[in-house]
């Protein structure tokens, strides 16, 4: 061992691992498992900094009175034990030093505060423990290492450097691209699936080994939680939401949360069976007045919509902005492409009937795709063809326009404008021949249930109407009519 590694053994690893070392970045997604838990596979690697003074070894860690969100995310650290800079993939590996165990740990109810940098939420005091052991780079195969993580003994992370979506030597390779990195420098490579919130009196313990050679191990990092007396009233204080809860303790379910709303099988099939003229009627008198969407009708007769939305929203057309952003995969090939079996894709193309905004190939990539329709406030091209495809499609009207004449396709899933409605991701949107709307998830049911019963009454009431009766006192009906439709059992 070089007298620069035998520094940067010392100042990482002694007692209290209390030697200030150099720069430490964590990385945010690596593993395959957390990104499926996390919903989204990063197309590259990405990087936070984490202050040296976070650094510490086993022991305790204080969770704040007034907190609650202490996670730990067990991962494998990299000590770098030769300076480099622009550093190839093939040589990456002969820069690493040692391999040890690391807790990235940190209390997200400061994650919103930062905006990103993770610097309140990830580098308090004791937020980094490692070690207790280096083990010698040179004699593991960095795609062989193995991490596992403990709460309380129960295993809960239990994963393999050989499922890294960026392997190592892509980390550091990419890293020294920008930055030297030193002897003493600390890389966290990211946690797998498993990763959520300690309690005061809990313990996590976290390991990594060679998987081909177990006895060369980092040794048991073990980490109690205590609960610490609260933070200095300054500055952003703890905020937690829903999301937050969610992200911490790895789901919905494990974090005590109600469950999201889920449109079932049996939901669309009601809602489709009611009049989309009596739901608008149902969320008008629920204070809900502005929820159709103007403008757009059925391309074919008959048809009807009910789906989550999706959005796509065009800008007006500017040259500049237009080759930028109008060309190759552009937002309204990436919205298509990735829509999703029962969604319907909803389209702010500011109400105006003289531009195309879908063609053939696009509405029968989205009927491949499983989509449940799509809704634009603007016009379609290739009306005929799109028609045939048998997909249900909403529009203004038919123009001939291609793309770039009057709109830019800019962003996919905001929040959008689309025929005077406001749209969001995961609204509901139902539509029949009198156009259609939109319904907030939490309202679905309630609305639904509300709807049923309306038109229930009112088959009664047209009943009646053809017997001969006058509607004067039938519709509305007075308390005589209504306890004559009681009477019926509906």
């Amino acid at each position: 061992m070089s007298v620069a590694k035998e520094q940067a053994l010392s100042d990482i690893i002694s007692d209290q691992i209390g030697h200030p070392v150099g720069k430490i970045i964590a990385v945010h997604l690596a593993y395959p498992s957390r990104a499926a838990q996390r919903g989204r596979v990063p197309n590259e690697a990405s990087y936070f900094l984490k202050a040296s003074s976070s650094l510490t070894g086993p022991g305790t860690v204080s969770r704040p009175h007034g907190t609650e969100l202490l996670v730990f995310e067990g991962e494998i650290a990299l000590v770098i034990g030769t300076t480099g800079r622009n550093i190839s993939e093939e040589d990456a590996w002969s820069h690493v030093g040692w391999v040890t165990a690391s807790n990235d740990m940190g209390i997200l109810d400061f994650r919103a505060a930062d905006k990103g940098s993770n610097v309140r939420s990830k580098s308090g005091d004791g937020m980094t423990p490692i070690g207790p052991h280096l083990i010698d780079a040179s004699r593991v195969d960095p795609a062989a290492l193995h991490i596992r993580t403990t709460v309380d003994g129960a295993v809960v992370q239990d994963d393999s450097s050989s499922t890294l979506l960026f392997s190592f030597a892509h980390m550091i390779a990419d890293l020294s691209r920008f930055m030297t990195l030193h002897v003493g420098d600390v890389i966290l490579t990211g946690t797998p699936a498993g990763s959520s919130v300690l309690q005061p009196g809990q313990t996590v313990t976290v390991e990594v080994f060679s998987e081909e050679d177990p006895l060369l191990t980092s040794g048991e990092l073990t980490t109690t939680v205590v609960e610490g007396p609260p933070l200095a009233d300054v500055g952003s204080g703890p905020a937690v939401s829903a999301q937050q809860r969610i992200d911490a303790w790895g789901s919905r379910d494990a974090a005590g949360l109600e469950p999201e709303f889920d449109l079932t099988a049996d939901l669309r099939e009601r809602l489709s069976a009611v009049a989309v003229a009596t739901l608008s009627s149902v969320l008008r008198g629920k204070g809900y007045p502005n929820v159709s969407i103007d403008g757009v009708h059925p391309m074919v007769g008959g048809m009807t919509i009910v789906g989550r939305a999706r959005t796509l929203r065009y800008v007006a057309h500017r040259p500049d902005l237009f080759a930028a952003h109008g060309g190759g995969y552009n937002a309204q090939k990436r919205a298509v492409d990735s829509i999703n079996p029962g969604e319907v894709l909803v389209m702010e193309a500011r109400s105006m009937e003289f531009a195309g905004t879908l063609g053939d190939i696009l509405a029968l990539r989205a009927q491949v795709r499983g989509a449940a329709g799509i809704i634009t406030d603007g016009a379609v091209r290739d009306w005929g063809p799109v028609g045939q495809v048998g997909l249900p499609v909403f529009a203004q009207a038919a123009h001939p326009s291609v793309l770039g004449r009057v709109h830019i396709p800019w962003s996919v899933d905001d929040t959008i404008t689309c025929g005077g409605a406001t749209v969001q991701p995961g609204d509901v949107i139902v539509g029949d021949d009198d156009g259609a709307i939109v319904i907030p998830p939490a309202l679905v049911r309630e609305v639904l249930e509300a709807a049923e019963k309306q038109e229930a009454e009112e088959e009664f009431i047209a009943a009646m109407v053809a017997d001969g009766h006058p509607v004067e006192g039938l519709y509305p009906m007075n308390e005589q009519w209504r306890e004559r439709y009681r009477a019926t059992g509906r």
